[in-house]
């Protein structure tokens, strides 16, 4: 398995014990319900897309009896994908306690960097998936 596979499931697992855990903190501290943002990109971003990358990455190309098109693209989506998840998370958070239009700004490009992982991803399925045999 490649290691970019083996860190998309390994984060994958981490995001969801951080969301397990701010999910049981909200239950316990009312007050944290204005985290709801957060909690469910970590389940959503975090635990599903992550996994579904990593086994996506592992098995959808074996089914369609080809390579990856890029493993490095497949590294650099794996860095796009967290480095965007954690700091749309981290400004979001700093931006819900401490109103600030930087922080709302940075919100917005963290989250255009995950969305530029997404692409990346459907980029390199689709070009693995249905890339042209030769005869």
């Amino acid at each position: 398995m490649d290691r970019f596979v083996k860190n998309f499931i390994l984060m994958s697992i981490v995001y969801l014990a951080i969301a397990t855990a701010l999910g049981i903190l909200m239950l316990h501290n009312q007050s944290l319900m204005s985290l709801k943002f957060v909690h469910s990109h970590l389940n959503m971003l975090g635990w599903v897309s992550m996994m579904i990358y990593g086994v996506g990455y592992h098995i959808l190309p074996r089914f369609a009896g080809r390579l990856i098109k890029s493993k490095t693209m497949g590294e650099v989506q794996f860095w796009f994908a967290n480095v965007g998840l954690v700091g749309m998370l981290l400004f979001y958070t700093l931006e819900t306690y401490n109103p600030s239009g930087l922080y709302k700004g940075l919100v917005i490009m963290f989250g255009i960097i995950e969305a530029i992982s997404i692409f990346l991803f459907f980029y390199n399925m689709i070009t693995t998936l249905y890339a042209k045999t030769e005869e």
